[in-house]
């Protein structure tokens, strides 16, 4: 019996159609080989599976067989058409170079070089240019140092309000301070009128303690000590006069007062 008719259409069963694939690649690789071989033919066969592997054959080098049939199925509209495309690439290079050394030349122009070519319109139209140039740099520089004394001015009355408001605490701080050294002073003077001693008070008020109250200087502590001796000379002082009239009231008490008298008067 012969081999049956294959129907063409695609085999539904997964290794079924792997083993299909494996077999006609490789044959079909084969022929491709004989083919080139026997009939001297130059011959390019790629293959990629279902999974996306690449199988290939070329007698004479893949990309050699590729390039020669670009070149079969090149059209010659297209030639034109890439050929205007590149021409007019062309032309919009040499308009950019153009622009370019156009712009280089300027620069040179504008730094004082290269100025021997110029004519005596181009020169004076190269000075306007450095004329309006050099009148923008001057609005800037103006517009900038403007801003500047403006920041110095506000920068200046922030520090004047600071030392305003420094200045008014200070005079606070002072008068407070005034207050409490007038405070202190009326509390010395009071202290030392507590201190002072009548005459006719006795020698028992040197021995009792002394108290001081809030801060006294050196100086004022030295003017106390001596108010303090002052006092006690003079209260030394009373206390002997003091004996001399007990003395004298004893003698008139005892008869003593006529000799007294006598005496006196001698």
């Amino acid at each position: 019996m012969g081999r049956g008719r294959v129907e063409l259409k695609r085999i539904e069963n997964k290794i079924n159609r792997q083993v299909t694939f494996s077999k006609r690649r490789n044959g079909l690789l084969k022929k491709a080989y004989e083919l080139s071989v026997l009939c001297d033919a130059e011959v390019g066969l790629i293959i990629f599976s279902s999974r996306g592997k690449l199988y290939e054959f070329a007698s004479a080098g893949m990309n050699r067989t590729l390039e020669r049939y670009q070149r079969c199925c090149y059209n010659p509209q297209d030639s034109s058409a890439a050929e205007r495309e590149t021409q007019s690439w062309y032309q919009e290079v040499s308009k950019l170079k153009a622009k370019y050394e156009s712009l280089q030349r300027s620069q040179r122009h504008l730094l004082g070089e290269d100025l021997g070519p110029l004519s005596v319109k181009e020169l004076q139209n190269l000075e306007k240019q450095l004329e309006g140039a050099l009148a923008q740099a001057r609005q800037r520089k103006t517009q900038i140092m403007m801003e500047q004394m403006e920041e110095l001015r506000r920068k200046e009355r922030h520090l004047g309000d600071i030392n305003k408001q420094l200045k008014n605490k200070l005079e606070t701080e002072g008068g407070s301070l005034r207050a409490i050294q007038a405070s202190w002073e009326s509390t010395s003077m009071a202290a030392n009128n507590n201190y002072s001693v009548h005459p006719s008070q006795s020698n028992s008020m040197d021995c009792e303690p002394t108290l001081q109250i809030g801060y006294h200087n050196h100086n004022y502590v030295q003017q106390h000590q001596q108010h303090q001796q002052q006092q006690q000379q003079q209260q030394q002082q009373q206390q002997q006069q003091l004996q001399e009239e007990a003395n004298l009231a004893r003698n008139v008490g005892n008869g003593n007062e006529s000799n007294f008298i006598q005496g006196w008067v001698l």
